[in-house]
């Protein structure tokens, strides 16, 4: 498995993940919204995105959102993103996207990596904890919708 960092020229391969990333999370399909975004976030760079690569084929993408630390004056990655395809589940592509997206953020400097995920995504759950990663049980998250207010 190849996991790297994913460039402009991986845009038509990515596009089809992150759609059924999106469908996953029962959103409705919008190809050309999906490339439009994807593309914007390759080309301003506000985005990290690892790709992993069978063969010549994308079967799985992370997506790092840059935050910051007031507490601790640092910053700090959000993992917004993870998807692996139905045909790559299982050969431990998560896992090496993860690991990818854990020494980029060692390596940048941040302090850590947050990411949020449905409740009932218990195999996710599974896997993020067998890396490490501790439920934060301090604070709640709220959400506020501001479109159409």
């Amino acid at each position: 498995m190849d996991i790297r960092r994913a460039t402009p020229a991986d845009l038509d391969q990515l596009v089809p993940l992150f759609e059924a990333y999106r469908l996953f999370y029962e959103e409705a399909p919008a190809v050309e919204r999906s490339r439009h975004f994807l593309a914007a976030r390759l080309a301003e760079g506000d985005a990290v995105i690892f790709v992993a690569g069978d063969g010549g084929t994308a079967v799985g993408f992370t997506q790092l959102y840059p935050l910051f630390s007031s507490t601790r004056c640092q910053r700090l990655w959000l993992l917004n993103d993870l998807f692996v395809s139905d045909q790559a589940r299982g050969r431990g592509v998560a896992g090496q996207l993860m690991a990818a997206a854990e020494r980029f953020a060692a390596d940048d400097g941040a302090c850590g990596l947050e990411l949020a995920t449905a409740h009932t995504n218990l195999r996710a759950q599974g896997l993020y904890e067998s890396r490490g990663w501790k439920l934060d049980e301090v604070f709640r998250r709220y959400e506020l919708a501001v479109v159409g207010r």
